[in-house]
């Protein structure tokens, strides 16, 4: 293992003096290193935009998202597969993040879970991963053999597969057929790659979920159409885009949010298309769930 040849493992030359900074110091200089994260990432818009088409690719044959990671970046990932739910209404299994070491490891480290190809193969299988599934590896460093193993598995069974680094000519991006390859270069904190590395990943992992959300009709106008009330606030927020979609009065909202069984997106072709609940229903079917194609 030479760690030395991964940018990411380099010392910064603008932080050397860090503990001699004061806190405002700090700050600022923790900053202006993060500014340059998101030029980075809009270099790889053209390979972010392919790994999206595979995931609405993926979704319109029934197939799953797979994060696995290990680390920082497996939180991300199952972080990010977990506010799907909420935000556009999907099942649990849609969308999925394995962390290596399971979910215990979001909160304490698993001691060499991270060196196991067999385990994130193991963990695969037990999702029963299939052809129609796409995998996306996310390691900063590029080369975490966890990441290395799920990739591996997912070729054999014909998933389709992509990979997050931050690293270039990353090892991981060698196993995949979508590389995504986000050099951020030398953290403020030599080697800790929650800091660039982790903000990278999670604007990506923002962008390749959002994306294939819309891409799938999850989304009207820029209105989360079918966000899951799952609580008192949510209701709240179901009823505005209701009003924001439609032009409706408060009142008239909440009146066929409750008509709709507390559907949003029924709701809202409800009132644009003058309809029955039934009828909707059938419109939404007809447009594959695309809210646009119904009126």
């Amino acid at each position: 293992m030479n760690l030395e040849k991964l940018a990411t493992e380099t010392r910064n030359k603008q932080t050397m003096n860090l503990d001699e900074l004061s806190v405002l110091e700090i700050m600022k200089r923790m900053n202006q290193e993060d500014q340059t994260v998101a030029e980075k990432v809009a270099m790889e818009i053209p390979q972010i935009t392919k790994v999206v088409e595979a995931i609405i690719k993926s979704f319109n044959q029934d197939g799953r998202l797979i994060y696995i990671g290990a680390g920082t970046s497996g939180r991300l990932g199952v972080l990010d597969a977990a506010e799907c739910v909420p935000t556009f209404s999907v099942d649990p299994s849609m969308v999925q993040g394995l962390i290596a070491g399971g979910m215990k490891a979001m909160t304490i480290a698993v001691e060499g879970a991270e060196d196991s190809k067999e385990l994130a193969e193991e963990d695969l299988k037990a999702i029963e991963l299939t052809r129609k599934d796409i995998v996306i590896g996310i390691a900063a460093s590029g080369r975490t053999p966890y990441v290395i193993g799920g990739l591996e598995y997912a070729t054999k069974v014909g998933a389709t597969t992509g990979t997050i680094s931050c690293n270039k000519d990353a090892e991981i991006s060698k196993y995949a057929q979508l590389p995504i390859e986000i050099e951020v270069g030398s953290e403020i904190l030599t080697g800790s790659t929650r800091l660039k590395s982790g903000t990278a990943q999670k604007l990506v992992l923002n962008m390749l979920s959002t994306g294939a959300m819309i891409g799938i009709g999850k989304v009207y106008q820029n209105l989360m159409v079918d966000v899951k009330p799952s609580n008192e606030k949510l209701e709240e927020r179901s009823k505005r885009i209701i009003m924001q979609a439609t032009d409706c009065s408060y009142e008239e909202a909440s009146k066929t949010f409750i008509k709709s069984n507390h559907q949003v997106k029924l709701a809202i072709v409800m009132l644009l298309t003058d309809s029955t609940k039934e009828e909707a229903e059938k419109k939404l079917v007809q447009a594959n769930g695309f809210i646009r194609k119904t009126i």
